[in-house]
């Protein structure tokens, strides 16, 4: 059967599109529009750190191998990625300067230089001497000395300083723009209505004759560009460091990164521009992209919010779990049965308050704990110290290679070391990925074990953005499925990986999830072939994995029914064999889109688990990752008509097809936009409840 896969690389461009275009939609509120943006440019940034340049190592091999991975030549890939770029760019420009427009419309003005008053100037001067000055250093530049280092997350102001009496003579120069220290935005101070808002370059470009006093020049011209370098770094494989060292390590060698993308602001003088690529050693291979005057655009997600707008948020109030009222312990109430929570719509706090209950309750001996990515003022982590505290046995396993996590979790580390928390930092090639806690009390000369399986990282912060699911249980079967994991993690040398086969209600990475999937997908196509209804719902936030998507076409062939909810990167496409085309759409709206979650129709018992895997390969085969069966029929009832509210989609749901257009998905029916209606369909439950 001949087949056919969209590149991964592109398909992600695709998905930032439909972030882009949810800046573009004027029925979105303006600070959010604003956000989207910086959403697109953050992402944009993080993609050629790291998949650019993963693409431009491969175009070093000429082999079948790498042009199989990727699922086209990287060479032809990387040029198809430069033009979309562009075109992107060009759209983002346009939709900039409109919501610009709106902005001035409603007050808001973002000044520049030359429109400020002469009062105005006052205050950024003021504001610059108390404040900006002493984070402002300024680097001459020459042509016979090396670069200077250049942070690839910082924006740069090029300056071409200049005697007017002197016509030929130009120094060069650069300032980092120290908006990690000092914030991107000054709200000028002023009473009017008005809000006139001012960009720290700019408050830096107004203030160069004074930072420069020393030199004598008269003339300065200021432009903004920015530099994204190879992010990836090798971990050696010498034995007598440890895995903290060699991540430490690793992230020093990232200041070594090649740049792979140089982005400037196109009325840049051109000797400069000329002058800065050469020593960046920056060739016609790179990507070298003219912009507007602003860069960096990734801290405005950061905006501030000054807005008077009253068009249709999501519902902000986070709903209390309905069986959370009755005032019990929650310890007590998972005890009795399962708690399904799905996130952001759901509060957070209860896992927060397991871990709390569990750290004062007398009978807890040990709670044993996976982190990928924590909230910077973690409370999950204070109530583990809290734990510690109280003499109960604490294990973490801190996941060190979180990519661009490595120091947040390093620190981590130190500070639970430092409360006598064991820290577990994996098992050698692979990143521990799956979100799992379980708690053992002892009672009686009786244990008994209860805790929680996750989608997304156990952050307090991300979970009122992210939309997950968290089932809570105390399940037999599940916390020794739990215990075996941690077993693996405790002892990687003298317990293997192969001892995970065994387990009965987890489906575990690596190799032994990717097992079960093709069983269960096999079963939906003996159902299919015997005339008998055969249905597969999958929701991940990426779909690569060249062997399930080629599972998933033999499904599809054989007329199982199927339907994806697929947020970024999906390289599957109809074939002319399929027997029923597949439908796959993107959700993209207020709220991320995290959860995995796999249902399949299994001769109307219907098997369902929620994940911690994206069907790609680097999860699957080179991750330890958990997916956890859903038994409780109700809570599987809850999961399929979650999962039909966003198929139902007709406001937010895009089209994933071939030809990666992003078309919204049209329907005669009234407007249906899924995010609203899971809270409402959450929060009807609470008040049944009662």
């Amino acid at each position: 059967m001949p087949t056919s896969f969209n590149p991964r690389d592109l398909t992600w461009l695709a998905f930032n599109e439909r972030v882009l275009q949810e800046a573009m939609d004027k029925s979105v509120p303006l600070h959010l529009r604003i956000r989207f943006l910086g959403i697109f440019s953050n992402n944009l940034d993080e993609f050629f750190r790291v998949r650019v340049a993963g693409l431009k190592r491969a175009m070093d091999f000429k082999d079948k191998f790498i042009t199989g991975s990727f699922f086209a030549p990287p060479s032809k890939i990387i040029d198809q990625i430069n033009n979309t770029v562009i075109d992107h760019q060009k759209n983002f420009d346009k939709t900039w300067k409109s919501i610009q427009k709106e902005m001035a419309q409603q007050n808001v003005h973002i000044k520049t230089i030359k429109d400020l008053s002469k009062k105005q100037k006052e205050e950024v001067v003021k504001y610059f001497d108390e404040v900006v000055e002493n984070n402002t250093i300024p680097i001459i530049l020459h042509e016979n000395l090396p670069m200077p280092y250049l942070r690839d997350k910082s924006l740069y102001l090029g300056i071409v300083m200049r005697k007017k009496n002197i016509q030929y003579h130009s120094q060069y120069a650069i300032i980092e723009v120290p908006s990690r220290f000092v914030g991107r935005f000054f709200i000028i101070p002023e009473n009017s209505e008005e809000k006139n808002i001012i960009l720290l370059e700019e408050i830096i470009k107004l203030c160069l004759p004074h930072i420069f006093s020393y030199f004598g020049y008269d003339e300065f011209h200021a432009h903004a560009f920015k530099i994204t370098k190879d992010a990836e770094f090798d971990l050696d494989n010498d034995i007598n460091t440890t895995l903290a060292d060699k991540i430490e390590k690793g992230i020093k060698n990232r200041r070594k990164g090649k740049p792979t993308r140089f982005v400037f602001d196109k009325d840049m003088d051109h000797a400069l521009l000329e002058f800065l690529i050469r020593k960046l050693n920056l060739t016609k291979k790179d990507s070298i992209i003219p912009g507007g005057k602003i860069h960096n655009f990734k801290h405005f997600m950061d905006f501030p919010n000054v807005f008077s707008e009253h068009k249709k948020l999501l519902e902000r109030t986070q709903i209390r779990h309905p069986e959370l009222n009755s005032g019990d312990r929650i310890s007590d109430i998972i005890l009795k049965k399962d708690l399904l929570f799905t996130f952001p719509y759901h509060q957070f706090t209860p896992v927060i308050d397991l871990i709390r209950e569990s750290a004062i309750d007398p009978d807890v001996r040990s709670i044993n704990l996976t982190a990928y990515r924590l909230a910077e003022k973690s409370k999950i982590v204070n109530a583990l110290i809290g734990a510690a505290r109280n003499g109960k046995e604490v294990t973490v396993m801190l996941e060190l290679r979180a990519r661009f996590d490595e120091e947040s979790n390093l620190k981590w580390k130190k500070i639970l070391e430092t409360e006598g928390i064991k820290v577990l930092t994996g098992i050698p090639n692979r990143k521990v990925h799956a979100k799992l806690c379980i708690i053992k009390k002892r009672i009686n000369n009786k244990t008994i074990q209860y805790g929680f399986v996750s989608t997304g990282n156990f952050n307090e912060k991300t979970a009122k953005i992210y939309g997950d699911h968290l089932l809570m249980t105390s399940d037999r079967e599940i916390m020794a499925d739990i215990n075996k994991i941690f077993n693996v993690l405790k002892s990687p040398k003298t317990v293997t990986l192969e001892s995970m086969k065994t387990f009965k209600n987890l489906l575990v990475c690596p190799n032994f999830m990717r097992e079960k999937i093709e069983l269960l997908i096999d079963k939906e196509i003996e159902e299919a072939k015997a005339g008998r209804k055969a249905e597969i719902i999958l929701k991940v936030n990426s779909l690569s994995d060249k062997g399930l998507i080629e599972k998933i076409y033999s499904a599809a062939e054989a007329g199982v029914e199927i339907n994806m909810i697929v947020r970024g990167i999906y390289c599957a496409i109809n074939q002319k064999s399929f027997k029923k085309k597949m439908n796959a759409i993107s959700i993209v709206d207020e709220y991320l889109e995290h959860a995995r979650v796999m249902y399949f129709h299994h001769k109307g018992s219907e098997e369902i688990y929620i994940s911690s895997a994206d069907w790609m390969t680097r999860n699957l085969d080179y991750r330890v990752e958990a997916a956890v069966k859903i038994k409780s029929k109700s809570l599987k009832k809850e999961i399929v008509e979650l999962l039909r509210i966003q198929l139902k989609d007709n406001v937010k749901a895009r089209i994933l097809d071939k030809n990666l257009v992003n078309n919204y998905v049209k329907s005669n029916e009234k407007e249906f936009r899924s995010q609203i209606e899971i809270f409402h369909y959450l929060n009807n439950r609470v008040k049944n409840n009662h």
